[in-house]
């Protein structure tokens, strides 16, 4: 098979299987999403909707945010790991989003970037799902999915990225990122995985695969 008609065939299954698409992260706003996804490091979507509601009734903004104290916030988020750190970044974050951006999250990636435990993936996953900005995210899932499925070599995520962009039109770059994120979890997840019970590993996977 062609890795054009690879690609075509991943796209028309994932639309069969995940023709509407929700965001995994429960969120009310720009602020609030870009929280949940930096809460989502090292940690599960299921794990973070569930403290999320609680930080997010206190503090759903930047201006509310920097006025809690770190022990407040790390009390809260703890159950999603990484505590510390998430807690001091996301008080940092908030202030340079009050004092620079006047309140209001930026919507370039480069900026996103800049901000205190936001990574590329994080500012990616932003973009894409705050204001529409074509990205196409790659974490675990995307990255394993993709090897997998024969349309990058495995080594980084960087080079995923760049090849997910090459393969995929970029009017389906946001859609296809969480299409195959669900899609991982359903049928390709990272262990006990058999590709010949998975709808696409078995038509286009690598062939190593099946040895």
């Amino acid at each position: 098979m062609l890795k054009k008609d690879k690609v075509q065939f991943i796209i028309n299954k994932l639309e069969d299987f995940y023709p509407k698409i929700t965001p995994p992260l429960d969120h009310e706003n720009d602020y609030t999403l870009l929280v949940a996804v930096l809460l989502s490091a090292n940690s599960t979507d299921k794990s973070v909707n569930k403290i999320t509601p609680v930080l997010f009734k206190k503090a759903n903004s930047p201006k509310k945010m920097v006025k809690l104290s770190r022990d407040e916030i790390y009390k809260i988020i703890k159950p999603c790991g990484l505590g510390p750190a998430k807690s001091l970044n996301i008080l940092k974050l908030s202030k340079i989003i009050l004092n620079k951006y006047d309140g209001k999250i930026p919507k370039d990636i480069n900026e996103l970037e800049k901000l205190p435990g936001v990574g590329h993936k994080t500012a990616s996953v932003v973009a894409s799902q705050a204001f529409g900005i074509p990205a196409f995210a790659v974490d675990t899932h995307v990255h394993r999915l993709m090897y997998r499925w024969g349309l990058s070599n495995g080594k980084n995520v960087v080079q995923t990225e760049k090849d997910g962009k090459r393969l995929f039109p970029k009017s389906k770059w946001s859609k296809l990122h969480l299409q195959i994120i669900f899609y991982g979890r359903e049928y390709c997840p990272a262990r006990n995985f058999n590709p010949n019970n998975c709808p696409i590993t078995s038509v286009v996977g690598r062939r190593s695969l099946f040895k």
